[in-house]
């Protein structure tokens, strides 16, 4: 049998959490009751997800959104209370890493993207170096052949904005909602710069640098770490894991 300690402790040895200055707390978030045989991984602690948990049987959740985050409302109430409700009344473990899970280098989300998607990481960036620098297997003739790739491998569409007659070469990414790398991507010499989610001004800043903006969709670019994470873990531990995916547009 595996504790939700023993477990945790795998968890925190991997990712060094307390290296990062992060928006929530990382590692345990709800202590539940249970010996841990099967663990699922998850991209965000949904009631959605707790429920399929549930229905599988699941000792323990990880995932990469948890429950708690600096500066929401305390107060148990809404949806916080009925999922709080549903892990506590099934004695369910939910471990949360947030930008620790985003940084490992071979088990994160960037690490992983870069896996899905032909890219080789050969630098980091940006604050906490969350940013990944790297190249692709292959030269693509402009954005819209990147983003098609990318489109074509996440099963989404994507949102691109840039030189349309730039060759893409040396990329940066950084999942989920990391627009605000761009201008540190950019600083790096890039042709491309991947990542979830894009706001107004990137648009801009995209059509008067020529470099490429793609935003992928922030669970879309985030669903690999937590399953990589959790898979590594559990065999390492001798237990049985699962990923179950909620689909999520955003």
């Amino acid at each position: 049998m595996t504790s939700a300690k023993i477990l945790g402790q795998a968890f925190d040895a991997l990712l060094e959490p307390e290296k990062f200055r992060d928006y929530g707390p990382n590692g345990l978030q709800v202590e539940g009751d249970r010996d841990i045989q099967w663990l699922v991984s998850g991209v965000t602690a949904s009631r959605a997800l707790i429920e399929a948990a549930i229905s599988a049987n699941a000792d323990a959740i990880v995932v990469h959104h948890g429950l708690f985050w600096r500066g929401q409302d305390g107060r148990v109430t809404g949806w916080m209370r009925e999922r709080l409700r549903l892990l506590l009344a099934h004695g369910i473990h939910l471990f949360a890493y947030h930008l620790p899970l985003d940084a490992h280098p071979e088990l994160g989300n960037n690490a992983q993207l870069a896996r899905v998607l032909g890219l080789q990481a050969e630098g980091r960036f940006g604050e906490q170096n969350l940013g990944f620098l790297g190249t692709g297997t292959q030269t693509w003739t402009g954005p819209q052949a990147l983003a098609d790739h990318v489109a074509h491998t996440l099963g989404r569409s994507v949102t691109c904005v840039g030189d349309s007659e730039r060759p893409v070469q040396r990329v940066a990414w950084c999942t989920g909602g990391a627009q605000s790398y761009f201008e540190a991507a950019i600083a790096q010499g890039v042709d491309a710069f991947i990542t979830g989610e894009i706001s107004e001004p990137q648009a801009h800043l995209a059509r008067e640098t020529g470099v490429a903006f793609l935003a992928c969709g922030h669970h879309a670019t985030e669903r690999y770490g937590a399953p990589a994470l959790a898979a590594h873990v559990a065999q390492n531990l001798g237990i049985q894991h699962r990923f179950i995916e909620i689909d999520n547009p955003a």
